[in-house]
């Protein structure tokens, strides 16, 4: 009996267009993980939840400004319904957001075991990380710019005295709310990141995001509502942290609700355990990629 086979003629073309570096690989990856989270060329499934977060979210700021709208030729004061403070803590759509989009981005290349490939191009493991870690970043600062946006141009150009008048009225909104975005979206990236790092599978990642921050909430509660007890129990609510540095920002201090608030030193407390949480944070994700297979 003859064999019968087949020949492939196949051939490898040099390529002669630019070559980019190390910058340009950096940039790649950077665009190729903000197009994952958001699920562009990925199946209609992987686009829904990330685009219906920002959905909800933005549902507020129109409600407000509809009512604004309606109001503005009767005597009755206008409903506010959100702040652009409390705004900002929209932290159970941010959470959410962060438990479905990091696991994504990080867990099937380790999984699928592409790190050894990704890295024989001129990138580092940190490079790797940085990469992940800004498109992140990005994706949280413009998940919760957004309904800011349509708040504050909303109000502006519905507001009875006039744009301007409003414009004079909220400016320091204006540099407020990115600061305070901007602290939040790093917090939420780094943290989330790190604890998808320590695993492949992207559900044991979003459920471990989900049970630190909302464990060490309910054990914050428990352990600072006892009289005396000292105040660094109040600090380790993690999901409450980003909200202390937001209202250091708007207010200078913490609102009065937070336990935090009752102590002494409070204030300088927050920040502390904003940094070391940060901090820890972007090193475990720099030490889990400090080679391909770590």
């Amino acid at each position: 009996m003859t064999a019968v086979g087949t020949v492939y003629d196949r051939g490898y073309r040099p390529y002669d267009g630019p070559r980019g570096g190390r910058r340009a690989a950096v940039g790649a990856l950077y665009r190729a993980t903000l197009r994952r989270a958001l699920g562009f060329r990925r199946p209609w499934r992987q686009k829904f939840l990330p685009w219906l977060l920002l959905g909800i979210v933005t549902v507020p700021a129109a409600v407000n400004v509809g009512i604004a709208y309606v109001t503005r030729d009767t005597p009755v004061r206008a409903i506010e319904i959100v702040s652009y403070r409390r705004y900002v803590g929209v932290s159970s759509s941010l959470l959410l957001f962060v438990a479905l989009v990091a696991p994504d981005v990080l867990c099937p290349d380790r999984r699928q075991r592409v790190l050894s490939l990704i890295f024989a191009r001129p990138l580092s493991g940190t490079d790797y990380a940085l990469a992940k870690l800004g498109a992140i970043g990005t994706l949280l600062v413009a998940f919760s710019l957004l309904p800011q946006m349509v708040l504050y141009i909303g109000n502006m150009l519905v507001d009875k005295g006039g744009a301007l008048n409003y414009l004079s009225g909220h400016a320091d909104v204006v540099w407020k709310v990115p600061v305070a975005v901007a602290l939040l979206a790093l917090y939420y990236a780094s943290l989330g990141l790190a604890i998808s790092s320590l695993t492949s599978r992207r559900v044991v990642a979003g459920a471990g995001i989900l049970a630190v921050l909302l464990i060490s909430s309910s054990v914050a509660g428990i352990l600072g509502a006892s009289e005396g007890t000292s105040p660094a129990f109040a600090a380790v609510n993690l999901l409450a942290v980003p909200l202390f540095v937001r209202d250091l920002v708007f207010l200078g201090h913490l609102a009065p609700f937070f336990r935090l608030a009752r102590y002494d030193g409070g204030e300088v407390l927050a920040v502390v355990v904003y940094l070391l949480v940060v901090g820890v944070s972007i090193a475990t994700l720099l030490w889990r990629y400090r080679w391909a297979e770590a």
